[in-house]
């Protein structure tokens, strides 16, 4: 597959990226001992691999054809289970940034990107990115893990009367 060097020059610049975070995320493997977090760090893991399977196949010059990213597989987090230490609440945070960060790359680089086979490969997988950050959360919000400030009612309906006018615009 021939494809332009703008495609190819950002996949070089993920693929070092994708291998740090897989290596930072094994390392928290190692160091939790809650197996709902153990299981959801895998999974990650295997994500990451399976997005850097999918950019070598769109690097390699002898693949021809279309590339395909395999589905995100589904996972249930068993709640009861979730009594994390310190450490863990904070590595169950670090990782749900790195899918943060990863999803915005991806997606960003997707907009940039030329050839439609790798720019629907990134969208594909920053959606994968963001599929892992919503199992993060779910962890973060069972545990207290941070908070979310929410607006009044009164602000909203104040927000709304103010730009309601551009949809007749």
């Amino acid at each position: 597959m021939n494809f332009p060097a703008v495609d190819l020059g950002i996949m070089a610049e993920h693929l070092p990226t994708h291998e740090g975070v897989i290596s930072k995320l094994k390392i928290f493997k190692d160091i939790v001992d809650n197996q709902e977090i153990k299981k959801l760090l895998q999974l990650n893991i295997q994500m990451l691999r399976e997005h850097v399977r999918a950019m070598l196949e769109l690097i390699d010059p002898d693949h021809n054809g279309e590339v395909k990213l395999a589905e995100l597989p589904d996972m249930d987090l068993n709640t009861e289970m979730l009594n994390l230490s310190e450490q863990e609440k904070d590595i169950v945070l670090e990782a749900r940034a790195a899918s943060k960060l990863m999803g915005s790359d991806n997606f960003n680089s997707a907009l940039m990107m030329k050839d439609m086979n790798v720019k629907n490969i990134h969208i594909q997988m920053a959606y994968q990115d963001v599929r892992m950050q919503v199992l993060y959360n779910m962890v973060v919000e069972h545990v207290n893990g941070d908070f979310t400030p929410h607006v009044t009612e009164a602000m909203q309906s104040k927000t709304y009367e103010k730009y309601k006018h551009i949809l007749k615009e």
